[in-house]
């Protein structure tokens, strides 16, 4: 049985892979946005990261499409109590901005799309340091103390302004970040390792990184030669162009054939290993996707397999 992590000094305990919702209602439409779900759940998965925002990118969609997908399968499994639902605000076209009152009624308007009563874990999207910290953790406690949030996050935020936010909620006896969402990947280290991951160590907050496999490149699809009809493809092809993502694709391959593993899993064994990281966050259009990902969670990587991937991506 796959052993569960606790985030941060919160009282949620998550399957160490969380599922990505910003497909359905995207490129997944609710049929297979159901069976994704459904796989991962019955795999033992139970955390899954949304946003107000997702897929307002999408012709047609206006925002909010993930998170009513999501609200409609917990409504058909009668699951609710068994899932981590985490999701965001500041990016929602009818909700932009993390002031008090947009906080507090975009927080509303998600509670509906997920047919909830509370948000397990609710992410500032996007810091907007217009706003002071004293404003958005004032919103975010009032939501706690209200019962429609259990814990509070951040994600896309400098170290100055988590900081500061954390020691202000200290100060203050308020509801405290718990989680950090940031980019990061084996392709894309120096967005978190530094100053951010030292202040989210220094004040024991979880890390679920975003992009964890960089927009499917570190699956291993992309290679010298190859064309992949995808919706991210050129943000992915774009690593093949350097020195680094042709190196990491060759230790990934050398290790992915060592444990007879999908280089997908690979790269999300050695991210999961990383200090102060508890569940990264991974994508699947469709249930065939799936078991690359969830197989993350029996794979353990050796020190000198770890080191390795580690200098690759250097």
């Amino acid at each position: 049985m796959t052993v569960l992590r606790t985030l941060g000094s919160s009282d949620l305990e998550v399957f160490p892979l969380a599922l990505g919702g910003n497909v359905f209602g995207w490129t997944a439409d609710e049929t297979a946005s159901f069976a994704v779900l459904d796989a991962y759940a019955a795999a033992g998965g139970n955390f899954v990261d949304t946003a107000d925002s997702y897929s307002a990118w999408a012709d047609g969609n206006s925002g909010g499409e993930s998170e009513t997908v999501i609200g409609r399968w917990v409504k058909a499994r009668g699951n609710r109590d068994d899932v981590v639902i985490a999701t965001k605000v500041s990016q929602h076209p009818e909700f932009p901005g993390l002031s008090a009152d947009n906080i507090k009624a975009a927080a509303d308007a998600s509670l509906r799309r997920l047919g909830t009563d509370r948000i397990d874990l609710y992410y500032t999207h996007f810091d907007k340091t217009e706003v002071p910290v004293e404003e958005i953790v004032g919103a975010l406690d009032e939501l706690v103390r209200a019962g429609k949030v259990r814990h509070i996050a951040a994600s896309n935020i400098s170290p100055e302004r988590l900081q500061e936010s954390l020691e202000f909620s200290d100060r203050e006896g308020l509801a405290r970040y718990v989680v950090l969402q940031p980019h990061y990947n084996l392709v894309s280290r120096d967005t978190y390792e530094g100053r951010l991951q030292d202040v989210a160590a220094r004040f024991g907050l979880a890390a679920v990184p975003y992009y964890a496999l960089a927009s499917g490149f570190l699956t291993g699809k992309y290679r010298p030669g190859t064309t992949v009809r995808s919706a991210r493809s050129g943000g992915a092809a774009k690593y093949l162009d350097t020195e680094r993502g042709r190196r990491v694709l060759s230790a990934l391959d050398e290790v992915a054939a060592a444990h007879d593993a999908e280089v997908a899993t690979v790269a999300l064994a050695w991210l999961a290993a990383q200090p102060t990281v508890a569940a990264p966050i991974a994508s699947a259009r469709t249930a065939e996707q799936l078991p690359a990902l969830l197989a993350l969670a029996d794979l353990e990587l050796t020190t000198t397999e770890l080191d390795a991937l580690t200098r690759a991506s250097a």
